[in-house]
């Protein structure tokens, strides 16, 4: 038997082909109600700007929505891209958050825009300073939610609400922050597994102890394509292939249905690439999910996954949740 492990779901609202932007947040809905129902810990969901495929850009807008549809699974952001945003906005939308489902409610925090140039400007936030203020505003923002009196004035909604707050990453800076703040450190490796390791063991040994948490506490993103078959699975996650490769080849757009032989039907380059960047992903049966997880919780000592795994088909979508919530069940023993 593990040491107690949770299992959570990352959700990024796509927009599927074919569909609307209504449909997908519909489906928001429905979907945290079903990891609720499944027993997973949290639901997150994530700040992206310009993706035609993404409907969770504004994130705590789409948290109240879901927020109302559940009433147990922990919401939250995974994350707010907080360069894009005065802090005190931060702090009042989730007060706001926070005064609604109490005790629900978490707050993961990125340094990267979550867009490009152009969608940074349309947001008209400065870019001089930047990622390079990151440290700064997390600070802010602690002292908005702590009701700091040195600030002069109290976030309301935000002031006194207990919302905790999590660093995000796919690099050793993230993994850095987070240890020096004394903070839950979560890592993108869904998309970017490359410095995982790397950064959980800077994390772990120059953690500080802060008023929020005792000692580290690392989350890690995991893929998971699961049906009821192999070869089912390894069809689902074809749409998530091709968005990748188009998100490469600049031509974002909505997710694809699934295209059988699409992996091995691009050139070794493209293939290389997907290999890399979903290399924290389990595609198969329950089995071939269960012995993949285990042994990425093994290799890596995280205390706590989050799933993701854009599907086309929403049925198909949350029967590979199903099956991976089974999945990790038997692995948590």
């Amino acid at each position: 038997m593990r040491r107690m492990i949770r299992f959570s779901v990352l959700d990024l609202v796509p927009v599927v082909e074919g569909k609307s932007v209504r449909e997908a947040l519909a489906n928001a809905a429905v979907f945290a109600a079903h990891a609720e129902q499944l027993g997973f810990h949290r639901y997150w969901v994530a700040e992206h700007h310009g993706m035609p495929g993404i409907a969770s850009a504004a994130t705590s807008v789409v948290l109240a929505h879901v927020g109302h549809a559940t009433s147990t699974i922990r919401i939250g952001a995974g994350g707010i891209m907080l360069p894009n945003h005065a802090p005190l906005l931060i702090a009042e939308q989730f007060g706001t958050l926070a005064a609604l489902f109490p005790g629900r409610v978490d707050l993961g925090l990125g340094r990267a825009p979550g867009s490009d140039q152009r969608v940074a400007q349309a947001m008209r936030r400065t870019l001089a300073g930047g990622p390079d203020e990151f440290p700064r505003d997390v600070m802010e923002l602690q002292a908005y939610f702590a009701g700091d009196s040195r600030l002069g004035f109290q976030a309301t909604p935000g002031a006194g609400e207990t919302v905790p707050l999590w660093i995000l990453g796919s690099s050793l800076y993230g993994a850095q922050l987070a240890a020096a703040l004394g903070l839950p450190y979560a890592f993108a490796s869904h998309f970017a597994p490359g410095a995982l390791e790397d950064a959980i063991a800077i994390y772990r040994r120059d953690f500080r102890p802060s008023a929020q948490l005792d000692r580290p506490y690392v989350m890690a993103g995991y893929n998971v394509f699961a049906a009821d078959t192999a070869d089912e699975a390894r069809l689902l996650a074809t749409s998530m292939q091709q968005a990748f490769v188009r998100l490469r080849t600049g031509q974002p757009g909505k997710l694809q249905p699934p295209v059988p032989g699409y992996f091995e039907s691009l050139p070794p380059g493209a293939q290389a690439m997907l290999s890399d960047v979903l290399s924290a992903t389990s595609i198969g049966s329950q089995a071939e999910v269960e012995r993949d997880m285990a042994a990425f919780i093994d290799r890596t000592g995280v205390d706590e996954l989050i799933i993701g795994g854009q599907v086309y088909d929403f049925d198909a979508r949350k029967r590979s949740m199903e099956i991976a919530m089974a999945a990790a069940k038997a692995v948590a023993g």
